[in-house]
Formats: structure tokens, C-alpha cells, sequence
């Protein structure tokens, strides 16, 4: 299901008059509905993320998002306003994500941890993509929650939606995997790291290897104490720095046969494979390692990211049919499946560096 349309109904249509005036004033107008509907339910999902440890504001936005979608049709007024975040403020927020990664910083958790992190992601990332279609569930889900598992679950899962060409239930579907199942690890990971011998060093190295959301590893370093948060949420960052490679490679397998086809036809010069926003993350975390964003700017970073993901991910949600998502009983499997291999490979690596 798509974003509301703006000419859906006649009824739904703003008086004429109403929108009168010189184009760019029209087009501002048309978003104010819409996005004043996302802006309420950002102050909700802020406030949410606040009362609830481990809940990030985008996970209550999405939710937020399905509820109003499923439950009503909201006027086509608020069709254009939506879009523009769905679209435009999910590029921002993941662009301004790369502010949170400084590459020195990243680097100096060594070798062996940024090893660990890179065999968990890629092994699940396409242990994921793979057995996914076997078990029934589309080619473009799989990649949603193979991207959301193995990176950092909702912004993830929204990046690569950018370039993956699937549905809004497909968003919705996987956020909901990566929610339900880094959620339980909230729970899991602490008694398991006990019950392994973990120190507090283990536990903060497993929980930001294996961890869904930013969220929740943070929720697990801070409950732990001895010094896992800042283990934890820096293990974390480092897969997030895989964000971009791992988009990027998937936006050239999945467009170039498409590109090579079109311009055999027409030979018109084939479209960037890479997407832009990914470039922009890029350039934002090269800005960061620099060492030349100020440092209130890169306090407020997290609170921006969050603001933006929020709408984006609320404005995607409105598109979703609640009744397609609940279908998914292979969709939550594939996703137990999928963080049983992170979490594995990633214990495992963990117990070898000690």
C-alpha cells in the first residue's frame, strides 16, 4: 500500500482558491498538513523513547505510523507532507548518522573486535538474504531484515528501503523483526553473558556485535555497569560504519542488469548506482573523523538523527495494511533465525578474543 495520493477524492481536494499563489508557496503549503501530523507524532515518540529504556523513538514512530494506517484513511491533504518525510527526511537522518562515527575512535577498539564485527555482519547479511526466499519470504523482505539484523535495525532497515524497491509492509515487516527480537535480547544477553563467564568487557564487545538497535546496546552497557557502555555503543558504531558499503553494494547488484538494459535500448547514460545519500553519509563521517565537527554539535547529533529517523519512519508507516502484516509468521522466523547467527558467530568471537 502507498502513500495517500493526493488526488484520491475529490472531497479530500483543498478549495482552490486556498492555494493560490506562486508555485514554490503552493508546494510549502501542501507539506504543512502532513508534516504537522508527523511532528506530533515525533513530541509522542520522544516522549516514549524517554519513558521506556531500550525504545527508540523510531521503533514508537513506525509503530505510531501502522496504528493510524490500519486503523483509518487519513485525508489526502496530508499525502504530499508525508511523502517529503518518508523520502527527504529519511536521507537526512541518515546522513547526519554518519556525524555519530569517528573513524579514530572506531579504529582504536583494534583489530580483532573490528574483525568480529565484520564476519558477524557480512556472514549474517548473506547467510540471511539467502535462506530467506527457501523459507518463503520475498527477496525484498529478506534484504530489509538481513540489512536491519546485521547492521542497526530500524535505520537500517529504512537505508536500504531507499534502494531496495520493496513495499511499506516490507519496512514495517522488518522493523517489527528487529524490535521484537532486540527487545528479548535486552533480557537474554545479560543471563547468557553471566552464565558464559563473559566479563563486563565481553558482554559490552557481544551486545554492540550482536544488538539490533543503538538503543537497546546502550540499554545493556548502562544496566551492566564497569565501563560496558562505552564498549558497548562504540563496538556498536562500528557496524554502523558498514551501513554505506553494504547499501551501496546492494544498490549496484540489484540496478546495474536493470541500467545495462535500459541504456541497451535507448543509450541513455545509465543513472548513479550509488545513492546520494550514501555518499552523504560518507562525507559525514569523514567530516567526523576529522575532528572538525564542534563539539556541541556532535552532542546534539543523536537527539537530530533520531528526530528525523522518527519522521521518516512514522511517515512509511502510515502507508502499511496491518492486516498484510500480520501474516507474517516467516518474517518473524527468518528474523529469530537471523539473530540467533549474529549472536552466535558473535559469541563465539568473543569467547576466542577473550
Amino acid at each position: 500500500m502507498s502513500l495517500f495520493p493526493l488526488s484520491a477524492s475529490p472531497r479530500h481536494r483543498p478549495p482552490a482558491g486556498l492555494l493560490a499563489g506562486p508555485p514554490q508557496v503552493v508546494a510549502v503549503l501542501r507539506l504543512l498538513p502532513g508534516l504537522a501530523l508527523t511532528a506530533c507524532a515525533m513530541a509522542v515518540a520522544q516522549w516514549a523513547g524517554r519513558a521506556l529504556p531500550g525504545v527508540s523513538p523510531a521503533v514508537v514512530a513506525v509503530v505510531l505510523g501502522v496504528a493510524l494506517g490500519s486503523l483509518t484513511t487519513p485525508p489526502a491533504v496530508f499525502g504530499a507532507g508525508l511523502r517529503f518525510a518518508s523520502r527527504r527526511l529519511l536521507r537526512l537522518a541518515i546522513v547526519v548518522l554518519g556525524l555519530q562515527v569517528a573513524l579514530p575512535e572506531v579504529l582504536a577498539l583494534g583489530w580483532r573486535p573490528l574483525a568480529l564485527v565484520a564476519v558477524s555482519t557480512v556472514c549474517t547479511f548473506a547467510l540471511t538474504r539467502w535462506i530467506g526466499p527457501r523459507m518463503g519470504v520475498s527477496p525484498r523482505r529478506s534484504l530489509l531484515i538481513a540489512t536491519g539484523v546485521s547492521v542497526c535495525g530500524a535505520a537500517a532497515v529504512a537505508a536500504m528501503h531507499e534502494v531496495a524497491d520493496g513495499d511499506d509492509d516490507d519496512v514495517a515487516g522488518a522493523v517489527g523483526v528487529v524490535v521484537l527480537y532486540g527487545s528479548a535480547a535486552l533480557v537474554v544477553l545479560p543471563v547468557v553473558a553471566r552464565l558464559a563467564g563473559l566479563s563486563p568487557y565481553g558482554l559490552g564487545l557481544w551486545a554492540g556485535a550482536s544488538v539490533h538497535e543503538v538503543a537497546q546496546v546502550a540499554a545493556i552497557g548502562a544496566t551492566a555497569g564497569g565501563g560496558v557502555l562505552a564498549c558497548a555503543v562504540m563496538v556498536k558504531l562500528a557496524r554502523v560504519a558498514l551501513l554505506a558499503p553494504l547499501v551501496a553494494f546492494t544498490s549496484l547488484t540489484l540496478r546495474r542488469p536493470a541500467c545495462d538494459r535500459s541504456r541497451d535500448r535507448s543509450g541513455v547514460r545509465r543513472p548513479p548506482l550509488v545513492p546520494l545519500f550514501v555518499l552523504g553519509f560518507l562525507a559525514a563521517v569523514a567530516v567526523r573523523s576529522l575532528g572538525v565537527v564542534p563539539v556541541g554539535v556532535v552532542e546534539i547529533v543523536p537527539q537530530v538523527t533520531a528526530l528525523s529517523l522518527a519522521a521518516a519512519l512514522f511517515a512509511l508507516g502510515t502507508g502499511v495494511d496491518l492486516r498484510t502484516l500480520a501474516r507474517g509468521g516467516r518474517s518473524l522466523a527468518l528474523g529469530g533465525l537471523a539473530t540467533a547467527v549474529i549472536g552466535a558467530i558473535s559469541l563465539i568471537g568473543v569467547l576466542a578474543i577473550g
